[in-house]
């Protein structure tokens, strides 16, 4: 039998099959190329070649080829994914109030006085009382886990454990709690015994201060503001929640903040807003002149640092049915406690 010789570290020479001293058989010499580890392929043919899966198929050149540009597409995109998601998290970080901001409220909240009027309720503001069954719901909707799990979906909006949590104790309310409960103001609105009501999303007004008017425009494509009697604009500010009214009727744009602040720029951009709505969707221009712009004082005011989100939606359900504004801070556990009830049931009491 013949035996292989050993191939040289260059790699290229011929490698010999040499017989058997006791054979009379002739020597047998085979040419074998060897490819150095250190060469690559430059080609897709020559890729194929030297790969153990390479077959003679019809096209298979042009599969390789398609196979290649879907693999740099696929890489492309993940990369221009990567780099958006990092953009809008770096926006996110700027946007997001700073701990000095998050500490020089709290101890604003310390320093806080007496409500700047003194509020009180009357016979016909009795708050309904939650029964020993609407307790039962209420407790069982405020179990954490688990936390993903949804309670209630309507509106186009999914209510979790995780959202209705920030209900509980002194936590602040998310965007979802806010604009479920201002979707139930606008379902009783539709009975005639409520003023008709709209209420913007909460992500309206951050939107219409970083682009104007052309990034929220679409929004009410298919809603008639000035057919309304009252407009709703939930006023997100970073870590404190406001309200501001557009009523339209008695042409009056309102700033409600349970921490007596004022803030001109919103009811001007509110104001703005309109003429530039009447002009979009009348196509005529809005004469401003005899409206009026009002930032409230003598409303209730918050003791705490947690309670800005609920001020803001009690005083749009008040408003919502043309009630003087009568509850105070001692309120806000009843109310949260009902406000789950009325989400997780969809009904207002």
């Amino acid at each position: 039998k013949s035996q292989a010789a050993q191939t040289g570290k260059n790699g290229g020479e011929c490698s010999k099959k040499l017989a058997d001293s006791d054979d009379d058989d002739d020597i047998v010499i085979t040419k074998e190329t060897v490819v150095r580890r250190t060469m690559r392929p430059n080609s897709l043919e020559q890729q194929a070649r030297f790969s153990a899966f390479y077959k003679f198929t019809p096209g298979w050149v042009e599969d390789l080829k398609v196979r290649r540009i879907k693999k740099t597409t696929d890489m492309e995109r993940q990369k221009k994914e990567s780099e958006l998601t990092m953009k809008m998290c770096l926006e996110r970080r700027k946007s997001a109030p700073s701990v000095e901001d998050t500490v020089s409220l709290r101890f604003k909240m310390l320093d806080m006085k007496h409500p700047f009027a003194r509020i009180e309720i009357s016979e016909e503001d009795d708050l309904v009382e939650l029964s020993p069954e609407m307790e039962k719901i209420i407790t069982d909707s405020l179990r954490k886990h688990p936390p993903g799990e949804v309670l209630t979906e309507k509106f186009n909006i999914q209510i979790t454990r995780r959202d209705i949590a920030t209900l509980a104790g002194l936590n602040w309310l998310n965007d979802e709690v806010i604009n479920f409960y201002m979707n139930l103001l606008m379902e009783r609105s539709q009975n005639d015994n409520f003023l008709s009501v709209y209420a913007f999303n909460t992500f309206f007004y951050p939107k219409l201060i970083k682009m104007g008017f052309s990034g929220v425009k679409r929004w009410t494509k298919k809603v008639d503001v000035f057919s309304y009697d009252l407009l709703l604009v939930p006023v997100h500010l970073g870590m404190h929640w406001c309200l501001a009214t557009i009523d339209v009727k008695n042409k009056l744009v309102c700033y409600y903040d349970s921490m007596l602040g004022s803030n001109n720029q919103c009811l001007q951009e509110l104001q703005k807003y309109l003429k530039d709505e009447h002009l979009d969707k009348k196509k005529s221009p809005l004469d401003t002149s005899s409206w009026s712009c009002e930032t409230l004082k003598e409303i209730p005011q918050q003791m705490n640092g947690s309670d800005c989100g609920m001020f803001a939606c009690k005083f749009s359900e008040y408003l919502s049915r043309n009630r003087n504004i009568s509850f105070t801070q001692d309120h806000m556990p009843y109310f949260r406690r009902r406000m789950v009830y009325e989400i997780v049931t969809n009904r207002l009491l």
